[in-house]
């Protein structure tokens, strides 16, 4: 691939267009907005100016909404050799485009598993997909052409290649991606309102869970709206688990002990569903899951605090496979959770107190 053009400069197409740049590709931007693509441009992402000529790949990086119209309009006026969209929604955009009847042998449908809370292409980094899965979703009439192409974009981008099927792909990140997003969105409501004494106790719990609550709301009712239907369902299977727990935890609150009993078993039941769940997260790089150890480690709010922490388990010899980091509350001072193979964590232990650190137990 010598050329591409990505219509739609947001934080994915902005990503895509400076990973592209930044192996040799020449990038042309395009967007509704043209401030959006000159500040693209400005970033180093490619050119606002129009091409000259036919390019490799048309990258289309608009909302779902949007995506048919702009890949249509692009396949009219001949713009590429081969055509994708990035939207997180495959089904529908390839069903609109087929109602529209241009040629689908030049298209395919993928979505690269990555993202931030931050949207806009000054949200936009390079490495936005190294390592992270990107489904293709190609059909008997997509071109083997066109296919490559977006094979070669994926390894341009440095990402995982992952070929689904359009619908059971809709399906699956209504379970991992757009269900989550909803329910941290929940969570985090609860505190709008909430006595300021509560807000206070936040500690790291409700940071994981309330993180991705922060994303613009208009870009997810995009979304959403292109992916309702299997969203609902996985939903509807929450609100049964809801109703269940609400049930138990009232049974929990009766003087019956038999009421107690089954409460605390339906109770349990969602905590262990929940584990086994959790158990199949894939780990590091995709691999299966790992469990770590963790070394928590106390550190003032201070420059090169966390460089300091992470020279010292160098030179002990090991790798830090997670972090998190925890602020303690009014005050200038934090914990730091470091998360090791379960064999090296005496090591690091005792070389991080004999460097002088503070380790909680």
């Amino acid at each position: 691939m010598r050329t591409a053009m990505v219509i739609g400069t947001g934080l994915i197409g902005t990503s895509a267009a400076l990973a592209l740049a930044g192996r040799g590709v020449t990038v042309y931007l395009r967007d509704h907005d043209p401030a959006q693509a000159r500040t693209a441009a400005a970033l180093g992402a490619g050119t606002d100016e129009a091409p000259e000529g036919q390019v490799d790949l048309a990258i289309v990086a608009v909302p779902p909404a949007y995506v048919a119209a702009a890949l249509a309009e692009a396949m009219r006026a001949g713009s590429a050799r081969g055509y994708l969209d990035v939207a997180s929604v495959k089904g529908g955009p390839r069903r609109e485009l087929e109602a529209l009847g241009v040629d689908l042998t030049a298209y395919i449908g993928t979505h690269p598993m990555s993202g931030k809370e931050r949207s806009g292409p000054l949200a936009g980094t390079a490495d936005l997909f190294e390592g992270r899965p990107w489904v293709l979703t190609p059909t008997r009439d997509t071109d083997t052409e066109v296919l490559n192409l977006a094979l070669e974009l994926v390894a341009l981008c440095r990402a995982v290649p992952v070929v689904m099927e359009a619908d059971a792909h809709d399906r699956a990140v209504a379970l991992v991606s757009h269900t989550p997003q909803l329910i941290s969105s929940m969570v985090a409501a609860r505190l709008a309102d909430a006595d300021e004494t509560a807000v206070r106790l936040c500690g790291q719990g409700i940071r994981d869970v309330t993180r991705i609550a922060a994303s613009d709301p208009r870009m997810w009712i995009d979304i959403l709206s292109a992916n309702p239907g299997p969203v609902a369902d996985v939903l509807a299977g929450v609100a049964a688990d809801l109703d269940e727990t609400v049930r138990s935890l009232r049974a929990l609150q009766s003087s019956d002990e038999d009421k107690r009993r089954d409460g605390a078993t339906g109770v349990e039941d969602v905590l262990r569903r929940g584990n086994a769940g959790r158990e199949r997260v894939p780990g590091k790089h995709g691999a299966a899951p790992t469990t770590y150890e963790t070394v928590a480690v106390l550190i003032s709010d201070q420059p090169g605090e966390l460089a300091r922490i992470f020279a010292d388990a160098g030179r002990a010899g090991v790798n830090i496979e997670d972090v998190r980091i925890e602020h303690a509350t009014g005050q200038q001072a934090g914990l730091v959770q470091l998360m090791v193979e379960p064999a090296t964590a005496p090591v690091l232990s005792a070389s991080l107190r004999e460097r002088g650190w503070a380790l909680r137990q």
